[in-house]
């Protein structure tokens, strides 16, 4: 089983984010601390867009919005549940697993 490695403490990415922002190429940083390119450039961009540097774009969301939606999707799935059984007791019918 592939092993992954535990995530660059905060200080380092934060170093990593602003070395990228000074002019470092994130191809020479990726040789130097070991992570893809892609993933520091991934980075970088979230960081600027959580930090107010950079407009997100309309259709990506911040962390928070992502977290947010995730247990609102969540909530709503429990109150559909809730919903259902409700629904099939009044109805006197057994209640099937969700959907």
């Amino acid at each position: 089983m592939p092993h992954t490695p535990p995530p660059y403490p905060a200080e380092v990415r934060r170093q990593i984010g602003e070395r990228v922002r000074a002019g470092r190429d994130p191809t020479d940083l990726a040789r130097e601390f070991e992570p893809a390119a892609q993933a520091i450039r991934n980075r970088v961009v979230q960081a600027d867009r959580t930090e107010g540097r950079r407009e997100a774009r309309a259709e990506i969301l911040t962390a928070a919005e992502r977290e947010e939606l995730t247990r609102l999707r969540r909530e709503v799935r429990h109150l559909r549940l809730k919903r259902d059984i409700l629904s099939h007791a009044a109805a006197g019918r057994p209640v099937s697993g969700p959907r």
